[in-house]
């Protein structure tokens, strides 16, 4: 599975400001920014990143997933530190 295609596939079901994806091997990081995730709770914001996902984690493409979630604001103040 390639980096771009998660982006892609997020990019076009989710509304992202920004999306950073790192791999080791078949396990995958995802950084997603999105106003939408504006008053959602954390397991809400990765329930939505997720959900497109899905069909990849199902046939073993995606082995492993970590999701952080952000507002553009959280990510402006957690990016700098």
């Amino acid at each position: 599975m390639e980096i771009s295609t998660i982006k892609e596939v997020l990019m076009k079901a989710l509304v992202l400001e920004e999306v950073h994806i790192s791999r080791n091997g078949s396990h995958f990081q995802v950084i997603a920014v999105s106003a939408q995730f504006s008053g959602m709770s954390l397991v809400k914001k990765q329930q939505m990143i997720y959900l497109p996902l899905m069909e990849y984690i199902a046939d073993n493409r995606i082995h492993a997933l970590s999701i952080k979630a952000y507002t553009p604001e959280e990510w402006q103040r957690d990016s700098n530190k």
